[in-house]
């Protein structure tokens, strides 16, 4: 079963449909709604940090969740949670060079990103954020797998520990639609067991 952590944003179940083209096994729940003792109970076989607005402070449990979880659950992070991820592990969350509010760049992939496997290297991706994950204050355990053209961090992972995250929206219609499912078949490729769906 796959835990999708709702922060309260609309485009949380654009990627619970993102998900369920994979599995049926989703189980959402509001960041406020739920404990870490009531995750470790459940058992998911992975995490999923959705979008939501302000910042990783503002994100209820998220932040304990990655701090428990990192390492022994594998961890995906979308938008803010991607900055979730980056905050509970050490890095520094500062404004974005620019507004990305419904607006496309095309990401500069990192070759040999597990993450972006099959996807294509001109790949286009729909942002909708103000804040950013500082490139100079990055955990040391990330590595950085895809940037923008204005130089804003896109996607993060520690492959080691199954961490991976995105600041950019693979479900989003914006988003070039047979790569933002390959990106989440990517992710979930690296789960120890197969889902039921």
């Amino acid at each position: 079963m796959l835990l999708l952590i709702d922060n309260y944003d609309s485009f949380t179940y654009n990627l619970y449909q993102l998900l369920g083209q994979f599995t049926t096994a989703i189980k959402v729940v509001k960041n406020d709604q739920i404990t870490c003792t009531q995750i470790a109970a459940l058992q998911p076989e992975a995490i999923i940090l959705s979008p939501g607005p302000g910042n990783p402070d503002d994100a209820g449990v998220s932040l304990e969740v990655v701090r428990t979880f990192a390492g022994k659950i594998p961890l995906f992070g979308v938008c803010m949670g991607m900055q979730v991820i980056c905050q509970a592990l050490g890095g520094q969350i500062v404004p974005a060079k620019q507004l990305m509010h419904g607006k496309t760049s095309h990401l500069q992939i990192t070759p040999g990103s597990r993450l972006f496997t099959n996807c294509p290297q001109a790949m286009t991706v729909a942002r909708y954020h103000s804040l950013a994950v500082s490139a100079q204050q990055l955990p040391t355990n990330l590595k950085v797998t895809a940037t923008a053209a204005d130089g804003e961090l896109m996607a993060v992972e520690d492959s080691a520990q199954a961490i991976y995250a995105v600041q950019f929206h693979p479900e989003s219609v914006l988003t070039d639609q047979a790569a933002g499912a390959q990106l989440v078949a990517n992710f979930l490729a690296r789960l120890p067991q197969q889902l039921a769906g």
